[in-house]
C-alpha cells in the first residue's frame, strides 16, 4: 500500500484561510492560538504486545511519526502477551487511543465496545487498500459491514525444517519421493503431500542420538490444517458454531488419512523428551526435524547455527492452513479520534510497516511490504519466506469465539489422546471424536442458566 495521504481537516483549513484574510481597518494583528495550539501536541496512547525486540520495532516506527508530526505525541505501552493487553482493556483504567488486536481476541473487543469502527475514518483520509490486504485478511476484521480494525500481521502456520536433518538433495539422490524445493529460483512455491513428510520426518528422526522427526501440537490449531486439507471441518458452523465437527463423517475420514503419520511415535519426541524441554527448545538444539509455527518464530533460531528453512503445510487433499492475524484498532474511549486515525493510517503505511518487518517478527498483511526485502529478507534465513505469502490464500480463519482458550482447554484431553492413545481402531476414533464435540458445546453452547422468573415458578407450582 502506498503511504496514504492525509486530508487536512476543514477546520484547519478554514483557520488558515481566516488568518490570512484582512478587512477595512487593517492588520488585526497576530491571531491568537487555538486551545490546541495552547495545549500544545495532542497526546496518544499506543498499547502493544510482543518481546523487546518486537516492542523497539514499535517504538522505531512511532519515534519515526512522532518526529514528522510534532503536533502528535505518541506514547507506546507495552504488554507481554495479547492476553495481557485484553485484561488491561476490560479492567475499567485508562484505554489506549490505539491499540494492537489479535483476531482471536477481537469477539470480546467488540462485545465490551473496546474498539470503534474505521471504515468512514478510512474513507476521510482517502486511504486505497482493495489492492494492498489480501480478502482473508480484510474479512477477518470487518464486522457489522464496516472495517472494525486494520489488518496487519497475517502468519499462516508452517513448517519449519533442519536442512541438516532434512536434506533433500540427499534423500533425493537415495531415490525417496521427496519434493522440489528450488534454492536458486525462489519464485518456485514449493508443495508436498503428506507422504512427502512422512518420508522427510522417517529420514530425519534417529531414536537412538535422540532426535525427533517432527512436531505438531496436540491441539485444535494444531490438527486443524490437516483436517481442513483432507476434507474435514473443525466447526460445524464457520460464522456462529454451536459445536466441533469431528465426530461429521467427511472429518473423521480426514482423521483417518492423517493420524497414522501424526500419531506414528517412531516420528516424533519421546514423552521423556517433551517432559524435559519444550519442542522448539530441541529445535533449537538441533535434535528435531521439524516443527509447525508462525513467522514470530524466525528472530528465535537466527540466534541459532540451526540452518533452517520453511515449508507449507502438508498436502492431504487440498492445500490448507490456518494463522496467527494481528489488527490495529482505535479505541472507543479516545478523545482524540481524528489524530488517532493520522496515527493509524501512517502505522499501516509501507514505510512504518516496513520498519517495524525488518525486525523479522511480523508478517504483514500489507502486501506490497510483504512482496519486499523488508520481509523476504533474501540474504537471511529463511531462505524460503515467501511460502509465507503464498500460504494466505490457503488459509482457513476461525470463527470468532468468546473465550478460544476455554475452548481449547475444554478438548485438550480427549485431543491428546486421539494422538497419543496406543491403540486407535475405529471405536476408538468415534468414541473420541463424538467426546471431543460434546466436550466443546459447553463453550460454544453452553445451556441457559438463567434462572425462572417468580411468575413462571408460580405457574409451574400451581400446575403440579
Amino acid at each position: 500500500m502506498r503511504r496514504s495521504r492525509i486530508v487536512v481537516p476543514l477546520a484547519l483549513v478554514v483557520a488558515a484561510a481566516l488568518a490570512g484574510c484582512t478587512d477595512d481597518e487593517g492588520d488585526p494583528g497576530p491571531v491568537p492560538p487555538t486551545s490546541s495550539q495552547a495545549a500544545g501536541p495532542v497526546s496518544l496512547s499506543f498499547a502493544v504486545w510482543g518481546s523487546g525486540p518486537e516492542v523497539d520495532a514499535y517504538d522505531r516506527a512511532v519515534d519515526a511519526y512522532n518526529t514528522e508530526h510534532p503536533e502528535t505525541k505518541v506514547k507506546v505501552k507495552a504488554y507481554g502477551t495479547h492476553s495481557d493487553l485484553l485484561a488491561a482493556l476490560e479492567d475499567g483504567g485508562p484505554q489506549p487511543d490505539v491499540f494492537l488486536v489479535s483476531r482471536g481476541d477481537l469477539q470480546q473487543v467488540r462485545e465490551r465496545e473496546l474498539n470503534r469502527p474505521i471504515g468512514a475514518l478510512l474513507d476521510e483520509r482517502d486511504v486505497d487498500f482493495g489492492d494492498g490486504y489480501s480478502r482473508v485478511a480484510l474479512e477477518a476484521f470487518s464486522g457489522d459491514r464496516d472495517l472494525q480494525c486494520m489488518p496487519y500481521g497475517i502468519s499462516p502456520m508452517v513448517i519449519y525444517y533442519n536442512k541438516a536433518l532434512v536434506d533433500f538433495p540427499a534423500m533425493a539422490e537415495r531415490g525417496l519421493d521427496v519434493p522440489t524445493v528450488d534454492d536458486e529460483n525462489l519464485q518456485r512455491r514449493p508443495s508436498w503431500s503428506l507422504e512427502q513428510f512422512q518420508v522427510a520426518a522417517d529420514y530425519a528422526s534417529r531414536p537412538r542420538k535422540g532426535i525427533g522427526g517432527f512436531y505438531v501440537a496436540p491441539t485444535l490449531r494444531g490438527l486443524a490444517p490437516f483436517v481442513y486439507s483432507g476434507g474435514g471441518e473443525v466447526f460445524d458452523d464457520d460464522q456462529s458454531p454451536t459445536s466441533l465437527s469431528f465426530s461429521s463423517d467427511d472429518t473423521r475420514s480426514a482423521l483417518e488419512d492423517v493420524l497414522p503419520v501424526l500419531r506414528d511415535p517412531k516420528l516424533g519426541l519421546t514423552a521423556e523428551q517433551l517432559s524435559q524441554k519444550t519442542p522448539l527448545e530441541w529445535f533449537r538444539e538441533g535434535k528435531l526435524g521439524m516443527i509447525a509455527g508462525f513467522r514470530d518464530l524466525v528472530p528465535q533460531l537466527r540466534s541459532t547455527a540451526v540452518d533452517f528453512d520453511i515449508m507449507p503445510m502438508p498436502v492431504v487433499g487440498d492445500a490448507a492452513t490456518v494463522g496467527d492475524l494481528t489488527g490495529v484498532c482505535i479505541g472507543a474511549r479516545s478523545d482524540a479520534v481524528a489524530e488517532a486515525a493520522d496515527f493509524l493510517v501512517d502505522f499501516v503505511s509501507t514505510d512504518a510497516v516496513s520498519t517495524v518487518a525488518a525486525a523479522g517478527y511480523l508478517a504483514p498483511a500489507n502486501t506490497q511490504v510483504a512482496l519486499s526485502d523488508a520481509f523476504l529478507q533474501p540474504r537471511k534465513r529463511p531462505l524460503h519466506s515467501a511460502v509465507s505469502n503464498n500460504s494466505i490464500r490457503s488459509m482457513r480463519v476461525a470463527p470468532l469465539l468468546e473465550d478460544p482458550a476455554a475452548l481449547e482447554d475444554a478438548v485438550a484431553a480427549p485431543l491428546k489422546e486421539l494422538l497419543e492413545d496406543e491403540v486407535l481402531d475405529s471405536d476408538t476414533l468415534s468414541a473420541l471424536t463424538d467426546q471431543i464435540d460434546e466436550a466443546s458445546k459447553a463453550v460454544l453452547s453452553p445451556p441457559d442458566t438463567e434462572s425462572p422468573s417468580p411468575d413462571s415458578s408460580e405457574s409451574s407450582d400451581s400446575g403440579g
